[in-house]
């Protein structure tokens, strides 16, 4: 018989795999057992997902055992009496879910060794400035009692602790980059000048502020090293920004590190993702040429956005050379970084005039829609493109270079008249044989130079698509809480508005961005295609005059 349980308070469910339940409603739980705090099961609506565990109390049947003469027991059904399960989180335990002033920062990686830069030092260690309210620490939720005269108090604790509730997920994104934190006031620390991002009214709204010194950065061709006597060997790119002309340096574990830091930093900006890791195969050519090629648009997106081109880390990857005392003073001031989480927000400024929440609702759902239609579209064109290129590299080549040995039989049999006049036809025709050959070769040749670059360009803006659900559920928790607060005037709307302005920035940012590059990816694929044509002609007219030439 499936378990039951009886709702004790509503719950209206916020994110993705929670379901809502109503007081004394009677759910089906899936197990008994608990998953930091939640439980599984089905509301009777039928929909199936996660509720709070201390929101129900699970119904149960007791079943006693009377001894016979014999000495064996045989069961005897009780009663059906409902037992409560409370479920509780201790005074530390819950102090710690909530999180502390630093907020519940998104991704925190080890720091790592400081005994060799180049090799130990990104290597697993405790971390010292992790985010509190992430790890195992159960969530805060109310305290159940079946003691009379309790059931009311527990009520109002659950649904309002203080003036602004808490997301009872304590492991959302809302939660974990700190946006509730912040959100709530509790983000406190010092923010320097050189720290502040500025958000402007645009043309079409909230913007980041250009970045004044605007630069670029080349990545040379990589060249394998070794270290421990060529025990262990790794590739090194040559990493050249244009505002300081300096090479430095990196291997892919520190851009690995460097993405680590920005996803911690940043919260409402989508960092691009790197090309994929490779356990093996990794000085294979292809490979190198193809993680080269996606390393330059990570960069070319990195020195692009107003914000990560110019943040301390970033500058610090770029510049630091050699110097080991150097490079490690900087990695540690990364790590340290006390501006992580609810923090990031306090160096967020806005325009002076506060942007209208419906209509920035408005605008989140709009461009919820663009980026799913987006992604489901560029999974078909990119699945189109590679079909096309796949078919061009074999059956294409394929099919021409049997035309061209068929003119060339021919030829052959021509050449058995041994007359002297047909010797420029026979030559002729076995040009032409040649002349197919060589066009099934171009058609291999091509889709690296057509195709592939907007396959690189797709799989890099499905990794920004990947980034926007948790940009945008920061910005919907806080829009949520104000709505459930509508008395609550002053700070708490000042403080959404400047996740608004943030999330809005940036997707102005990713919407200028991508018209920029979609434009430009299309006009090199098509100049590609015009001179692949045009070199398929030339190779048909130079065989066409060997016709004339021979007479």
């Amino acid at each position: 018989m499936a378990l039951k349980a009886r709702v004790l308070y509503d719950f209206h469910s916020e994110n993705p795999g929670e379901i809502s339940i109503t007081e004394n409603e009677l759910v089906t739980l899936f197990n008994e057992e608990e998953l930091d705090g939640w439980l599984e099961g089905e509301n009777s609506r039928g929909e199936a997902g996660l509720f709070p565990a201390s929101y129900v109390e699970i119904i149960r049947d007791h079943i006693t055992s009377n001894t016979n003469n014999n000495g064996f027991s045989s069961p005897k059904t009780k009663a059906q009496t409902p037992t409560h399960t409370s479920y509780t989180s201790s005074d530390t335990q819950s102090q710690r879910g909530l999180g502390g002033g630093s907020g519940g920062g998104s991704f925190h990686t080890s720091q790592g060794s400081d005994d060799d830069w180049d090799d130990d030092w990104d290597d697993s260690s405790p971390a010292t400035n992790a985010p509190q309210g992430l790890g195992t620490t159960p969530p805060l939720y109310p305290v159940t009692s079946s003691l009379p005269g309790r059931r009311e108090s527990a009520q109002l604790q659950a649904k309002s602790s203080a003036t602004v509730g808490r997301n009872l997920n304590r492991f959302s994104t809302f939660v974990k980059s700190g946006g509730e934190a912040f959100l709530l006031g509790e983000a406190s620390a010092f923010v320097k000048d050189g720290d502040r991002i500025c958000v402007v009214m645009g043309m079409h709204g909230p913007e980041w502020q250009e970045d004044p010194y605007p630069f670029t950065c080349t990545i040379d061709d990589p060249t394998k090293q070794t270290k421990f006597k060529g025990m262990k060997s790794y590739m090194s790119y040559g990493l050249t920004p244009t505002h300081t002309n300096v090479q430095v340096n990196r291997r892919y574990k520190h851009f690995d590190w460097l993405y680590a830091r920005l996803v911690e930093r940043f919260p409402v900006i989508s960092v691009p993702h790197l090309p994929e890791k490779q356990a093996t195969g990794r000085f294979e050519e292809d490979f190198i040429s193809k993680r080269r090629k996606g390393l330059i648009w990570w960069m070319n997106h990195m020195t692009s956005h107003p914000v990560l081109a110019r943040c301390d880390v970033f500058q610090h990857f770029l510049t630091c050379g050699a110097d080991e005392k150097a490079w490690k003073q900087g990695k540690r001031k990364a790590e340290r970084d006390d501006l992580v989480g609810a923090n990031f927000f306090l160096t967020i400024s806005t325009p002076a005039v506060p942007l209208d929440l419906q209509e920035v609702e408005s605008k989140i759902e709009g461009f919820k829609t663009f980026t799913k239609r987006m992604d489901e579209n560029s999974v078909v064109v990119n699945t189109t493109i590679n079909e096309f290129a796949r078919k061009q590299m074999a059956g294409f080549k394929k099919e021409y270079q049997k035309v061209g040995q068929s003119f060339k039989l021919l030829a052959q049999a021509f050449e058995l008249d041994q007359q002297a006049y047909s010797v420029g036809l026979n030559k002729a025709i076995a040009d032409t044989g040649e002349a197919y050959e060589a066009i099934g070769e171009y058609f291999a040749e091509q889709p690296r130079q057509d195709l592939d670059p907007i396959s690189d360009l797709l799989d890099l803006y499905r990794g920004h698509l990947a980034n926007f659900p948790d940009i945008i559920h920061v910005q919907k928790g806080a829009l949520t809480k104000v709505k459930d607060c509508p008395k609550q005037e002053g700070e708490l709307h000042d403080r959404c508005n400047i996740i608004s302005c943030a999330t809005l920035a940036e997707i102005q940012h990713f919407h200028r961005t991508r018209v920029r590059d979609f434009r430009s990816q299309m006009q090199h694929h098509l100049r590609q295609q015009i001179g692949f044509f045009q070199k398929i002609t030339a190779k048909l007219e130079d065989t066409l005059q060997r016709y004339d030439d021979d007479q």
